[in-house]
């Protein structure tokens, strides 16, 4: 992303570069050379076997084939669905699109968080004071911690406090991607459905119901405002690379213990740099209250129920409560306890000089429950540096072969070439380099609402500048990794 002021003191502008399309090899995606090439060692077989006649009477098969890895639809080339369209099948064969929590008998791991899919294997640990909760994934070697935070209305701010706050964002992203311990940083923002109790209690404890004729209006306004309003929350997820991190990890006991202390660390560090971009981060999660937020996830509904509040006044689940009771997965679709979901990837982000506040209008959708999830992974600079001449070297050579071929120039990739100088530029300026994955999940009560939901979301990303793909045979994965707030690759 590329963030400009101008000298004359005019509003400081944001770009994406643009998003390219070039496969493995000559253009062509893994799946589709995959299928290129078996089609050839197809085709050599019959000839061996049959001839000449033998292939021309199987011309039919070689254009079913051929049509598969050039055809595309939504996007992406037959050859492309097809790994993620046999991986939904063969889940529907084993009867893995609806998942129900069975209580049972058995021994089971302390702390652990009880989620569908690939999640299963999560746990909460606490550090050894207990101040400190995190999600312990065993198979990626992360332990991840969250914190709430909030800010000012940033639509509000004057331009000056607008590029200060983007710039002292992408100074603490670096603050943390170049300590090279870190994982993924997720970015989460969601709205919930409010009970009112929060307003409540703070009239009964603020408030004075005697006040002449003030008192009875206050009192009609939080009854009747409370149900109907839906909070904001934020969340930050911080990922600790554990295997990264060995060193300082062994230096500080090894374990669990050890990995506390560099989290902690990391979590210091994020405090300080993240005032400067406006941000206020909170205390950060015990176990109780990551529970109870992933629980709020997947049962919206549970908001009102859940009645246990810590002192800071954030609800708190056990953790072998926090997944859902039932899980049904759709093709374009989940539903879970009280709601159902839709997932979008944001495909394409503004191409174009817009206002930092170019998600506002996304953001704040009337009468749209949904969650945005923007996922950071850093990347270290050797690797980066070798990225961009990898690319630079693709669309050099592509340049090249339409030229001896005669063919017209194309723009696309002289703009795409002008985008991959500019982040060489960056890298060897000392800038880290981060990998930007956004999901947004839009959440309603039944399938009706969900579908009008979706409506108002696509028409509001479109004056946003940005492009929503809606996922398909992919949503149970996609709505772990983009509502809830443990920082999944």
């Amino acid at each position: 992303m590329h963030f400009e002021t101008s000298p004359s003191g005019s509003p400081a502008t944001v770009k994406f570069p643009h998003r390219t399309r070039r496969g493995v090899l000559m253009g062509l995606s893994a799946p589709q050379l995959t299928g290129i090439t078996a089609t050839g060692l197809l085709l050599l077989a019959v000839l061996l076997v049959s001839g000449i006649v033998g292939a021309l009477k199987l011309t039919p098969l070689w254009a079913l084939l051929l049509a598969a890895v050039f055809l595309r639809h939504r996007g992406r080339s037959l050859a492309d669905w097809t790994p993620i369209a046999l991986r939904y099948l063969l889940r529907r064969a084993r009867g893995q699109l609806m998942w129900l929590a069975r209580p049972s008998t058995r021994p089971h791991c302390e702390g652990l968080l009880h989620l569908p899919g690939t999640a299963a294997s999560l746990r909460v640990v606490s550090s050894a004071d207990g101040r400190l909760g995190a999600v312990h994934d065993p198979h990626q070697a992360t332990l991840t911690a969250v914190v709430r935070v909030s800010a000012h209305a940033f639509a509000l701010l004057d331009p000056a406090a607008q590029s200060a706050n983007v710039a002292g964002w992408g100074r603490t992203l670096a603050a943390l991607a170049r300590t090279g311990h870190i994982a993924r940083i997720q970015v989460l923002e969601r709205t919930v459905p409010d009970s009112g109790d929060a307003l409540n209690r703070y009239w009964t404890q603020h408030g004075d119901e005697q006040a002449q004729l003030a008192g009875e209006v206050y009192r009609e306004l939080i009854e009747a405002a409370g149900p109907a309003a839906a909070p904001h929350e934020g969340y930050v997820a911080v990922a600790l690379d554990m295997k990264a991190a060995r060193r300082l990890i062994n230096q500080a006991g090894g374990g669990l213990t050890g990995a506390f202390a560099v989290l902690a660390q990391l979590t210091s560090t994020f405090d300080q740099a993240a005032r400067t971009a406006g941000l206020t981060p909170g205390a950060w999660l015990v176990a109780d209250e990551i529970a109870a937020v992933i629980r709020t996830a997947y049962d919206p509904g549970a908001s009102a129920s859940l009645d246990q509040w810590s002192e800071a006044g954030h609800p708190q689940a056990a953790p072998a409560a926090a997944g859902p009771v039932v899980l049904v997965e759709k093709s374009d679709r989940v539903a879970t306890d009280t709601a159902h979901h839709a997932t979008y990837w944001i495909e394409n982000w503004p191409r174009i000089e817009t206002s930092p506040g170019f998600l506002h209008q996304l953001l704040f959708t009337s009468g749209v429950r949904r969650t945005l999830s923007l996922t950071y992974a850093p990347k270290g600079l050797e690797a980066a540096l070798k990225d961009v001449q990898r690319k630079k070297a693709s669309v050099v050579a592509d340049a090249a072969e339409r030229a001896r071929k005669g063919q017209v120039e194309s723009e696309e990739d002289s703009v795409e070439y002008a985008d991959i100088k500019d982040r060489e530029r960056q890298l060897i300026a000392g800038h880290a380099d981060v990998a930007l994955t956004g999901l947004l999940t839009v959440s309603a009560e039944t399938d009706d609402e969900l579908n009008s939901a979706c409506a108002a979301i696509e028409t509001a990303a479109v004056a946003a500048l940005t492009d929503l793909r809606r996922l398909t045979w992919q949503q149970a994965e996609a709505f772990t990794t983009a509502a809830l707030p443990l920082a999944r690759p």
